[in-house]
C-alpha cells in the first residue's frame, strides 16, 4: 500500500475544522474571564458554569463515544468468543447517565463543585483526599491513551499513515484547542465532532450491510457460518462474570471526573439532570453502527476480499476490525468518510480526558494542597502545563498496547472498585469519615491486586468461591470488581461508625482524631447564639461551597 493522499486530505481538513472552532471558542473563554467577577479557574474548568442544553447534550455524549467506544464495541461484537452479548457499552452507558441524572447530578450542582473530588476534601482532609485523586487521574490518562489507540490503528490501516504519525500528530490538536480554550474550547468542538461521528459512522452502514462478500447478518446472528454467532454466548459459569462487566461499566462511569465535570458546568442543576437523560438518548443511537460494522465482519468470508485468509481474529488483528471492515468492505471514498468519523470520536474524547485530569490535579492537588495562594495567572499556567504532561503521558502509554477495549476496561475497573464506593459514601452516607474511607481504600485496593487481573499481568493469589484451576492458571469465575467494590464500601460505612462510636465514647483519646470525627456535646450559651447567627446568614459549612483546609 501506499499513502492515501484523498484520505490525508480529508483528515487535514477535519483537524483544521476541530482546531478553527477551538480558536473560536478560546476567544469566548477570555471574554468571560474578563467579565468574571470571581474565581477565573472556573471559566477554564467548568466554562464559567454557563453551558446551555444544547451543547451539553452533545459535550456529554461525545465525551463517551470515543475511539474506545466506537472501536471497542466493534471488536467485542466480532469477537467469536464474546460477541454482542458481552458488548453492550450503549446499553450500560444509557444505564449509567440515567442514574447519574436522578441521583448525582443535582446534589453536586446544587453545591457548586467544582471537580468530583472537592466533598472529599470538603470532608476528609487535603492528604486523604490526594491519595483519593490518583486513582482518578490514573483513569483520566488511560482514556487518553484508550482513545489515541483507536484513532492510531485506523489511520495506519485506512491511509497507511505510520501509526505513531497518527497518534503524536492527533494528540498535539487536542492539547493545543484544549490549552486555548479550556472547556469552552473541549465543548464546542464536541459539537462539531459528535455530528461528525453520526453522520460519517451512519453513512458507511448501508454500505457494508449490501457488499457481496457478506452474509446476511440475521442468517449469522444465530448460526455458525464464517465463525461463530456474532449474538455470543453466555454459559451458566459465565453469568457472574457477565454482570460484574455490566454493572462495572454502567455504575464505574459515574465515577469518572469527565461526567462530573459537564454537569457541574451546566447553568442549573436542572439543566445538568436533562443533560444526562438527553446523553442516555444519544449515546443509544451512537451505538448501533459500532455493532453493525462487528456483526458484518463477523458475517463476511475475508477470502473473498483483497485481504485475503485469514480472517482478522485469525491473524490476531481483531483490535483493528473496524478500520479493516471499512476499508475492504466499502468503497474507498466512503471508508475515509469512516476515518473522519473514527477521528471525530477520538478528539472529542481526548480532550475530555485532557481537561478531566487536569482539574483534578490543578484544583484539589495545586490549589488546595502545594499552593493556597496561587494567583489566577498562576493557575492559567499550572492548568496549560497539565494538560501538556497529561497528554503526553497518555500518548507514550499508547506505544504499550494496540487493545483500545483492553485500555478501556483498565480505567473503568479502577473507576468502579475504588472510587465509586467511595463517592456514594462521602455525597449520600452522613456517618462516613477518614477513618472508614482510608481502611476502605488500602483493603479495596489490596483485594482488587490479590485477586489478580489477566490484563495486566497480575496472577491470581486470592481465589474467590467459584475459583477454577485450568492448565495450571487460576480463572476467577465470581464477580470479582464488584465483590471488591462491595467490599470497599461496607469497610467504610462499618469503620467510620466504629471510630466514630470510639471517639465519641471516650474510648479513644480525643488528641488522636486526626480527622475531627468526635461531636462536641455541649455548646456554651454565647457558642449557641453565635452558631445559631452563623445558619441565619448562610455561613453553615455544610452549605458552603468553597473548599475547607485540612489534613
Amino acid at each position: 500500500m501506499v499513502l492515501n493522499i484523498p484520505g490525508l486530505v480529508v483528515v487535514v481538513l477535519f483537524y483544521l475544522l476541530v482546531l478553527g472552532t477551538g480558536v473560536w471558542a478560546s476567544r469566548k473563554s477570555r471574554r468571560a474571564e474578563k467579565e468574571s467577577h470571581g474565581d477565573r479557574t472556573e471559566v477554564a474548568l467548568l466554562a464559567g458554569r454557563n453551558i446551555n442544553l444544547v451543547v451539553g447534550f452533545f459535550t456529554m455524549t461525545a465525551t463517551w463515544v470515543g475511539g474506545g467506544f466506537i472501536l471497542g464495541e466493534a471488536e467485542a461484537v466480532y469477537n467469536p468468543k464474546m460477541g454482542l452479548i458481552w458488548a453492550l457499552m450503549p446499553v450500560q452507558y444509557t444505564v449509567s447517565f440515567i442514574i447519574g441524572g436522578l441521583f448525582f447530578a443535582k446534589p453536586m450542582r446544587d453545591k457548586k463543585y467544582v471537580t468530583m473530588m472537592d466533598p472529599f476534601q470538603i470532608k476528609y482532609g487535603n492528604v486523604l483526599s490526594g491519595a483519593l485523586a490518583l486513582p482518578a487521574l490514573l483513569v483520566d490518562v488511560l482514556w487518553v491513551s484508550c482513545t489515541l489507540v483507536g484513532l492510531g490503528a485506523t489511520m495506519s490501516v485506512i491511509l497507511d499513515l505510520p501509526y505513531s504519525y497518527s497518534i503524536w500528530i492527533s494528540s498535539a490538536v487536542a492539547i493545543v484547542y484544549t490549552l486555548l480554550g479550556g472547556l469552552y474550547s473541549v465543548a464546542y468542538t464536541d459539537v462539531i465532532q459528535l455530528s461528525l461521528v453520526f453522520i460519517g459512522l451512519w453513512l458507511c452502514v448501508p454500505f457494508l450491510l449490501v457488499n457481496s462478500t457478506s452474509t446476511t447478518i440475521t442468517q449469522t446472528a444465530f448460526n455458525h457460518i464464517h465463525q461463530a454467532p456474532w449474538i455470543g454466548t453466555l454459559e451458566l459459569d459465565q453469568v457472574w462474570r457477565w454482570i460484574d462487566d455490566f454493572l462495572m461499566l454502567a455504575l464505574g462511569s459515574l465515577s469518572f471526573q469527565c461526567f462530573h465535570q459537564r454537569t457541574l458546568s451546566a447553568a442549573s442543576s436542572v439543566k445538568a439532570q436533562l443533560t444526562c437523560y438527553g446523553a442516555a438518548l444519544l449515546i443509544a443511537i451512537l451505538g448501533i453502527p459500532s455493532v453493525l460494522v462487528g456483526a458484518v465482519a463477523a458475517s463476511t468470508d475475508w477470502n473473498l476480499t483483497l485481504y485475503g485468509s485469514p480472517s482478522p481474529y485469525e491473524r490476531g488483528e481483531g483490535n483493528l476490525v473496524l478500520p479493516l471492515t471499512l476499508q475492504y468492505l466499502t468503497p474507498s471514498y466512503i471508508s475515509i468518510i469512516g476515518i473522519g468519523a473514527v477521528a471525530a470520536a477520538v478528539m472529542s474524547s481526548t480532550d475530555s480526558g485532557l481537561l478531566s485530569a487536569t482539574s483534578v490535579f490543578s484544583s484539589n492537588i495545586y490549589k488546595n494542597i502545594l499552593r493556597k495562594q496561587a494567583s489566577d495567572n498562576e493557575m492559567k499556567w499550572v492548568i496549560r502545563v497539565t494538560v501538556m504532561l497529561v497528554g503526553l503521558f497518555g500518548t507514550a502509554l499508547t506505544f504499550h498496547t494496540n487493545s483500545t477495549l483492553m485500555l478501556w476496561i483498565l480505567g473503568a475497573d479502577v473507576s468502579y472498585t475504588l472510587i465509586f464506593p467511595h463517592l456514594v459514601c462521602v455525597l449520600f452516607f452522613e456517618v462516613s469519615n477518614g477513618y472508614g474511607a482510608s481502611v476502605g481504600y488500602i483493603l479495596g485496593l489490596l483485594i482488587r491486586i490479590l485477586a489478580g487481573e489477566k490484563a495486566v499481568g497480575l496472577p491470581v493469589v486470592l481465589p474467590l468461591p467459584g475459583c477454577t484451576l485450568e492448565d495450571g492458571t487460576y480463572i476467577q469465575r465470581s464477580p470479582v470488581r464488584t465483590i471488591c467494590m462491595l467490599t470497599t464500601f461496607t469497610t467504610i460505612l462499618v469503620f467510620s461508625k466504629l471510630a466514630s462510636l470510639m471517639f465519641n465514647h471516650g474510648l479513644l483519646p480525643e488528641r488522636w482524631d486526626i480527622f475531627k470525627v468526635k461531636r462536641n456535646v455541649s455548646t456554651s450559651p454565647v457558642d449557641a447564639v453565635t452558631e445559631s447567627l452563623e445558619e441565619d446568614n448562610g455561613t453553615d459549612e455544610n452549605r458552603e461551597p468553597m473548599l475547607q483546609t485540612g489534613l
